[in-house]
């Protein structure tokens, strides 16, 4: 069963910095990609940043120049860079993978709060 532990969050001021982590175990062979989500405060779930399927990096327009995704050689450890923060950047962020073979799953996700 595919199994995604994120790790890294805290409480930071602004301007701080932090460095999440997203291991992933369970995936098969047929290749995956994995993806950063939020979800702040009573709203929905939001894209932050991720790999795609043709292996082009993509970022929210919110995060741009602050925040830097990048993941280890066996691709089953993800990582988000995350400088500059912004209390608006407050939320429980998520990892994502999508297994060729197994589907999508999510992680149990790990907050993140930026006091002003």
């Amino acid at each position: 069963q595919v199994r995604l532990v994120e790790s890294g969050g805290g409480s930071v001021q602004a301007g701080g910095s932090l460095r999440l982590s997203c291991a992933a175990s369970g995936y098969s062979g047929c290749g995956r990609y994995m993806s950063w989500y939020r979800q702040p405060p009573g709203t929905g779930r939001e894209f932050v940043s991720g790999f795609q399927n043709d292996g082009s990096l993509v970022y929210a327009d919110s995060v741009k120049g602050r925040f830097t995704i990048s993941q280890n050689s066996n691709k089953n450890t993800l990582y988000l860079q995350m400088n500059s923060l912004k209390p608006e950047d407050t939320a429980m962020y998520y990892c994502k993978i999508v297994d060729f073979c197994l589907g999508e799953y999510w992680g149990q996700g790990t907050q993140v709060t930026v006091s002003s």
